[in-house]
């Protein structure tokens, strides 16, 4: 995470916004007088948002750890050769 004073992130808006944009790096505008602020990409936030919402629903994280434990033992469903042919077709 990149830090910087709000003097400088003003300064320089349109390319620490355009940084946080392309690189996925969020920044941390700090304040003097006044509670700090993140700057992170659209794009960015919406996935955080989507992983809390997995994080939060008990039903797909038992999901994931049942997935998880089949695909440890080898357990899980195994593709045919035909059907792999067909996936790889697209």
């Amino acid at each position: 995470m990149v830090e910087l004073s709000v003097n400088k992130f003003r300064a320089n808006l349109k390319s620490y916004v355009d940084q946080a944009i392309e690189e996925h790096v969020p920044l941390k505008i700090t304040r003097r007088a006044g509670k700090d602020f993140i700057v992170v990409s659209a794009e960015d936030w919406e996935r955080e948002q989507e992983t809390l919402f997995i994080l939060q629903n008990a039903n797909l994280m038992k999901q994931i750890l049942e997935s998880n434990l089949t695909h440890q033992e080898r357990a899980g469903y195994l593709v045919t050769k035909e059907e792999l042919d067909e996936i790889n077709r697209f």
